[in-house]
């Protein structure tokens, strides 16, 4: 399963978000982006005309996420490269706004009917991030609503929502960070109990370091005692290591196991392809290279052989910080922002990379540490 992220816009696009999680400060133009990694429009049916220009000085577009032939493609390739679904974030600093709530209730319903169309899985994922106290109620308010909308609860209203321990799942992401957030542990056992109450599994995404309470994470027991409240825990290891230093890193997953099972608690890992983010923090600002699939094979098969039973692939299509695994193209525009490529590799190199993966988690034989298929 990949996290999906659905927020960029176009000012054209009906939205009203302008250049949503695509320009900076509100406008999109060379030396004014925010995203690492330009989108391979070809199969798009709808693009917008940006101020950057290619190589050849022809016009560069971009797509929207508002746009229902956007989803219906992103599922349509999920289907095509075998990826079992996604999770639909919702970010509780959006939703909590009428324009962001419309947009992502948009984006979702698109989600809901291309995840039927392709019988693809999906699941609702809250975002914390931007939430104060009191937003609990704004999150447990919207998914009380998307559960009569959707009525999650029958099979065959919903049959593509996903399900964990026989229970319709929603995840929370954010909880147990010690970088000062406005919430707290207070804040996320009120929307896990309630949840859990209402009928719902739960998976929680939480810190590097959880487990051992390591420097990204508050020191409260607490935390524990509401993961083993929980179905699924998910930690959260985007940029914690890049290639070379994954090898000090990779024994903190079979440790992970281990303390999830002897509390019955389901584990999944997290895996990305790459990380970057120049365009939104300057070029000094860190970059994790891709290394032509090698660094997300090396953590594929090292959460697998570890014992993982699920994954979290971080993510479809984030560009902004570069870990997109959806169709990025290797002749963005040219000029004062400077985009990373997938170093020549075809544009569907990474689709088809976690197609493999999930064959292997799904009890394909055949898997090692080489790279399932030839870089031509």
């Amino acid at each position: 399963m990949c996290g999906y992220q659905g927020w960029h816009n176009t000012p054209t696009d009906g939205s009203e978000r302008g250049w949503t999680h695509l320009g900076k400060r509100g406008v999109l133009a060379p030396g004014s982006c925010n995203f690492d990694l330009w989108p391979d429009v070809s199969e798009y049916k709808k693009t917008y005309k940006t101020d950057f220009k290619l190589a050849d000085s022809t016009s560069a577009y971009i797509y929207s996420s508002a746009d229902e032939s956007t989803t219906d493609l992103h599922f349509k390739w999920m289907k095509q490269y075998g990826i079992d679904g996604v999770f639909m974030q919702r970010f509780v600093g959006e939703i909590k706004r009428p324009q962001g709530k419309i947009h992502f209730d948009k984006v979702l319903s698109q989600a809901m009917t291309a995840s039927k169309k392709y019988d693809r899985a999906i699941c609702v994922m809250y975002d914390l991030s931007g939430m104060r106290p009191g937003d609990e109620e704004v999150l447990l308010k919207d998914m009380y609503e998307i559960t009569v909308k959707y009525d999650l609860f029958s099979a065959k209203a919903s049959p593509t929502y996903l399900h964990h321990n026989g229970k319709p799942l929603v995840t929370i992401w954010g909880v147990g960070f010690n970088d000062r957030r406005a919430y707290g542990l207070k804040e996320a056992e009120i929307i896990v109990n309630t949840l859990k109450s209402k009928g719902f599994s739960i998976m929680l995404g939480v810190p590097t370091y959880w487990r051992e309470f390591g420097n990204d994470t508050e020191k409260d027991p607490r935390l524990h005692d509401l993961i083993k409240k929980c179905d699924i825990v998910m930690p959260w290891f985007v940029g914690r290591y890049n290639e070379t230093s994954f090898e000090n890193f990779k024994s903190l997953v079979p440790k992970d196991i281990e303390w999830c099972k002897t509390n019955k608690v389901d584990y999944a890992p997290l895996v990305f392809s790459g990380f970057s983010w120049r365009n939104m923090n300057g070029p000094k600002a860190t970059q994790i290279p891709r290394n032509k699939g090698s660094f997300l094979w090396k953590q594929v098969v090292n959460s697998i052989e570890a014992g993982a039973e699920m994954l979290y692939v971080a993510m479809f299509d984030e560009i902004d910080e570069g870990t997109a695994i959806y169709k990025v193209t290797n002749n963005p525009p040219v000029g004062a922002s400077a985009f990373v490529t997938y170093e020549g590799l075809p544009s569907d190199f990474y689709l088809r990379l976690v197609g493999e993966a999930g064959k292997w988690i799904h009890g394909k034989k055949g898997y090692s540490a080489e790279l399932p298929f030839k870089i031509k």
